[in-house]
């Protein structure tokens, strides 16, 4: 379930929303055991992913580094080059 979570600070351009709540929302899934809740906990569950995303917002615009932002495509190429030396084939 959370293998989908990504690093989401130092990369330029920044983190979108829509990767933090991607994110926030694998983390939601992982910790509650839900792919999807039931009617009865939807609520719960829309509003965690709401706060995880506004903590995950903050912790973001605050953290500092003085390296390099990393570039998504390089990463990305680098991904696929593990997948390659891993399985033998690039993953999709």
């Amino acid at each position: 379930m959370c293998r989908n979570i990504r690093v989401l600070f130092n990369f330029d351009p920044p983190a979108t929303e829509e990767e933090i709540r991607a994110a926030s929302l694998q983390f939601v899934r992982k910790i509650s055991g839900f792919s999807k809740p039931s009617k009865t906990n939807e609520r719960s569950f829309l509003v965690a992913v709401d706060e995880v995303v506004r903590a995950s917002t903050r912790l973001l615009g605050s953290l500092e580094t003085e390296a390099r932002a990393k570039s998504r495509e390089e990463e990305a190429a680098k991904a696929k080059a593990r997948s390659v030396e891993r399985f033998g084939r690039t993953l999709a």
